[in-house]
């Protein structure tokens, strides 16, 4: 494992429970201030207080170091800075530092609504649950990008509803931007591997074939706000569809239809586009797909403009995903 130096504050609370915390909320961030202002605000409206706040720091070359002194006398929060490991180690290293039965693992650009740990305790009351995981939404002040965004990552239509929707076609595996792990399981599957990309799915993926209990907590949501361009989100989807080899090389049994829709959709708009030089009739299923789109998401956000721009993330979605499987697949899997 990379070694790396850090160094570490700690900030406590202006009243300390003496009750041990139940929950201990992980947050890796690199370079992204505001959104873990956004994040810790969103905690201190929790109707549910017992809980600290692991933030670590990885590596990151404008610090959130200011923003979360702000909520030193208000919330439990832990603040640590190290070198650049990746997401996976990051979380490890909180993890370590932290005194919670259950982490709930948080991406830093997540907003908690006020009931999230609400519905977190009774689903958990309900049924124990080892390792769980919850879906994620856009708020009315994201911006008609980033609502796109929100919808292209969760239609049925582009991903199968495999991140958390009421519909889907493949079994759910938490991921990291919304997860929750008993310190014990956590323990005993060593935590997050050294993958940069793909690192949760390969956890929820240990958590299954060890036998421990997982599902989805419907209730339990989060809002999610992407800072992303058009660029920005074609090079997350791209490296999201290299982690799929990198997952079937490790865990075989993972790689599933749904998984290769995107790269059957790739390769089908290639060749749509070729044969349209000869027969322009060719491009009515990709005009189709998009009709589709504009309307579900037009109804569904209840805007015209986010119904264009859906039609654009829905294709950067499936394309960019496709592209990064069908490259790391020639590298991987046929190459060597």
């Amino acid at each position: 494992m990379l070694q790396t130096q850090h160094t570490f504050f700690i900030f406590q609370p202006v009243v300390i429970c003496l009750k041990s915390m139940f929950y201990s909320v992980i947050i890796p961030v690199y370079n992204r201030p505001e959104e873990v202002n956004d994040l810790l605000e969103s905690l201190t409206c929790q109707c549910y207080k017992n809980f600290e706040v692991i933030v670590v720091e990885d590596g990151s070359s404008i610090p959130c170091k200011e923003v979360v002194e702000r909520y030193a006398g208000v919330l439990d929060v832990h603040y640590f800075v190290k070198s650049n490991s990746g997401p996976g180690q990051t979380r490890n290293y909180g993890v370590e530092r932290s005194r919670g039965e259950y982490m709930i693992v948080l991406d830093s650009d997540c907003i908690l609504p006020p009931g999230y740990f609400g519905e977190v305790e009774q689903e958990l009351e309900r049924e124990p649950s080892d390792v769980f995981g919850g879906p994620d939404r856009a708020d009315e002040s994201f911006t008609t990008l980033q609502k796109a965004i929100n919808y292209s990552m969760t239609s049925f239509f582009t991903t199968g509803g495999i991140r958390g929707g009421k519909t889907r076609v493949a079994k759910y595996f938490p991921r990291s931007f919304n997860m929750g792990v008993r310190r014990s399981v956590y323990e005993a599957l060593g935590g997050f591997s050294e993958m940069r990309v793909g690192e949760d799915i390969d956890l929820s993926t240990r958590v299954y074939k060890a036998g421990y209990s997982c599902r989805l907590f419907p209730g339990a949501w989060v809002y999610h706000k992407r800072r992303s361009t058009f660029r920005q989100f074609f090079r997350q989807v791209y490296s999201f569809g290299q982690a799929r080899i990198y997952l079937y090389k490790k865990h075989p049994e993972t790689l599933k239809l749904v998984h290769l829709l995107p790269t059957v959709f790739t390769g089908g708009i290639v060749c749509l586009l070729i044969a349209s030089f000869f027969c322009i009739c060719t491009l009515l299923p990709v005009l189709l797909f998009a009709l589709v789109i504009f309307t579900d998401s037009s109804v569904r956000n209840r805007s015209f403009f986010i119904g264009v721009y859906s039609v654009a993330t829905a294709f950067i979605q499936l394309i960019g995903y496709g592209s990064g499987f069908w490259v790391a697949w020639w590298k991987g899997c046929v190459l060597p």
